[in-house]
């Protein structure tokens, strides 16, 4: 089966400051592919070029066979991204909100209502969701951008660190509905400072480090590989 996504020689500067220097990697379908490294390393620069929100100097992005960088608008039809720093209109209530982007997704009216159903499920926010997200804790503001990133079954779901801001509970219901929607289907690109986390959820995992890739394997073949009990001595060793 053909790669959801294909990055290949992907370099992006802002000025003088080469923040991604010519990386390529892939995600195959129904895989969650990671990629993690120290703050600066270029992942969100990555995840932002995927999500056709920033445009390469160089190199290439193909997304479930279409060019993204040439023709981003079919790209976004295929595509979810949930920033770390995801925020919403505070004075809607949740299910305005979420029945608010469902509209922006989908013209026929039941698909609206079986993505908002979908989220609704993901979010777990139940009464609450009648409430104005002005009353959300940062948590909850995290499950309900969550629900809305992965309402619409994308092929590809971009999610940078998703349980940021929840507690060690709703952290696992989370990393359990991603693993859940992979199983059903979907692509998922990840990013967490989590090392637990990507452990947990990635089938592969890349690491970068000022701009380059410098590993990529299962969380297995890189134990294996650095001779480390767990992915956290595996990333101190790569970045170190």
């Amino acid at each position: 089966m053909p790669n959801v996504l294909e990055v290949c020689d992907l370099h992006k500067s802002y000025g003088q400051h080469k923040a991604v220097k010519g990386i390529s990697f892939s995600v195959a379908a129904d895989e969650v592919f990671a990629l993690i490294g120290p703050n600066g390393a270029g992942k969100t620069t990555t995840l932002r070029m995927v999500a056709t929100i920033l445009q390469p100097d160089v190199g290439s992005i193909v997304l479930d066979g279409s060019d993204a960088v040439a023709d981003p608008a079919t790209a976004r039809e295929r595509i979810s991204y949930l920033p770390e720093e995801a925020g919403a209109y505070k004075s809607m209530t949740g299910l305005d909100y979420l029945r608010f982007m469902a509209r922006i997704r989908f013209a026929d009216r039941a698909a609206q209502e079986r993505a908002v159903g979908v989220a609704r499920d993901v979010s777990g926010l139940d009464e609450r969701l009648g409430d104005k997200l002005g009353t959300y804790s940062k948590g909850m503001t995290r499950k309900l951008m969550l629900g809305r990133a992965i309402m619409t079954r994308p092929r590809l779901a971009i999610l940078d660190e998703p349980t940021s801001g929840l507690d060690v509970l709703n952290a696992l219901e989370v990393r359990k509905t991603i693993k859940q929607f992979s199983r059903e289907g979907m692509s998922v690109l990840l990013s967490s400072h989590n090392m637990l986390e990507i452990e947990y959820l990635s089938d592969r995992v890349a690491i970068m480090h000022e701009g380059v890739i410098h590993e990529t394997g299962t969380p297995a073949e890189l134990k294996e590989r650095y001779g480390a009990a767990n992915l956290e001595e595996v990333f101190a060793e790569v970045v170190r």
